[in-house]
């Protein structure tokens, strides 16, 4: 098989991208500009700019889908899926390493690793719900949101309670929020997309979202227990990275799939690695079950969590110019990140706060994890190894 040289070039730049871009969404973003814009000219700063406005307003990992935007752009569908494979394969296949050994790993070490990776997954958390309150609740209103979302997950537990509260927080943002101005961006022409080809796409996103459900009701399989679970969880996240946490908590803690110690461990282990935070699902796919049906599940829910917010780029991308002046986009976005702010609240304290701070000794170890992150500026990877130091030399003892 011959493979074409956009297609070639579109893998070896997100490859080396996946094996090196550590810090999140938002590093994410300033490496694909670095690489894209400034030194291989693929576009401009503005065009690129309405690339990232797009990904952050469909739900979905934001910076997963810029990276599928700009190889569909690039090199077609096909150029889309090159990207997504490149940049999301190195952190997977380490992560389902990690789950398939951690037993290994944890008998070898003392539980004291496990637990030093949870207090990490803590701290990181805390400093996300930091940030996104300072950056998406600057208001009285979407304060009040935030808020109100909590209680309502809180109240109402499971998907429904998750889905309502960004729901209410959107609706309630259309009417609380000013709308702003909206300058207008330059219309990139993307000619690999038909548009009949995008409504394809939007037909299958809604079609899963509706029968997958119903189907995961009438089996007892655990693979389409696994593709609607994290199939739902990636399409109704907002925000990307760590707001999928309490959806996959909820999807795969609660129902027994895995374990709650695992989850928050394989949470931890998750900010040592380059490559999207969704590549979390692979760890929990594959610590779903053993060998052989391990790798198995974790392709299965690494595709499903990353699919539904590319069938919403390939949809949207020819129509996105028109959506992006509407005045009112702004105001419902708003509202609905503020209640993604309260969303995950709730799971910081619901599990990973109750289940990882025991002691006070806990505590302070919380703490200085989370001013090594905010305060000294390490990188998470670094906060991550200093923590599965500490934590099995703790266990030691």
């Amino acid at each position: 098989m011959i493979v074409s040289r956009p297609l070639f070039e579109i893998f070896n730049a997100f490859a080396k991208l996946g094996l090196t871009s550590f810090g999140g969404p938002v590093a994410h973003m300033s490496f694909f500009r670095a690489e894209f814009v400034e030194k291989r000219k693929w576009l401009t700063d503005d065009a690129y700019a309405d690339l990232v406005a797009l990904c952050q307003f469909l739900p979905g990992p934001s910076s997963s889908q810029v990276g599928f935007a700009l190889g569909v752009q690039r090199g077609g569908l096909f150029g889309g899926i090159a990207a997504f494979l490149a940049f999301t394969l190195p952190s997977a296949l380490f992560l389902v390493l990690f789950a398939l050994y951690a037993d290994t790993l944890s008998g070898t070490f003392g539980d004291g690793l496990i637990h030093g990776l949870k207090i990490v997954a803590a701290a990181v958390v805390a400093q996300a719900i930091l940030g996104m309150a300072t950056s998406l609740c600057k208001t009285q209103a979407t304060a009040t949101i935030a808020a109100l979302s909590l209680l309502i997950v809180t109240l109402i537990a499971g998907p429904l309670g998750q889905v309502l509260a960004i729901t209410f927080g959107a609706f309630l943002g259309k009417f609380v929020n000013k709308s702003e101005h909206v300058p207008t961006f330059q219309n990139t022409p993307t000619r690999h997309i038909p548009v009949f080809a995008g409504y394809i796409a939007l037909a299958f996103f809604f079609a899963l979202l509706l029968f997958l459900p119903l189907l995961a009701q009438f089996t007892s399989d655990l693979r389409i227990q696994l593709l609607d679970s994290f199939y739902r969880a990636g399409a109704l996240v907002f925000g990307g990275g760590h707001v999928v946490l309490p959806l996959l908590k909820t999807e795969v803690v609660a129902t027994g799939i895995v374990n709650k110690d695992s989850f928050l461990a394989g949470y931890g282990i998750t900010q040592a690695v380059p490559g999207p935070v969704f590549s979390f699902a692979a760890f929990l796919g594959a610590a779903s079950a053993p060998m052989p049906d391990a790798a198995l599940n974790a392709a299965i829910a690494t595709i499903a969590i990353f699919l539904p917010g590319f069938l919403l780029v390939y949809a949207m991308l020819p129509h996105w110019q028109k959506f992006r002046n509407w005045q009112g986009a702004r105001s419902i976005l708003a509202g609905a990140n503020a209640a993604v702010v309260g969303l995950l609240a709730a799971a910081f304290f619901t599990p990973i706060w109750q289940s990882t701070v025991l002691t006070a000794l806990d505590f302070a170890l919380v703490i200085a994890a989370f001013l090594l992150l905010m305060v000294y500026k390490l990188p998470p990877w670094l906060v991550v190894l200093i923590g599965a130091i500490v934590g099995t030399l703790l266990g030691q003892i």
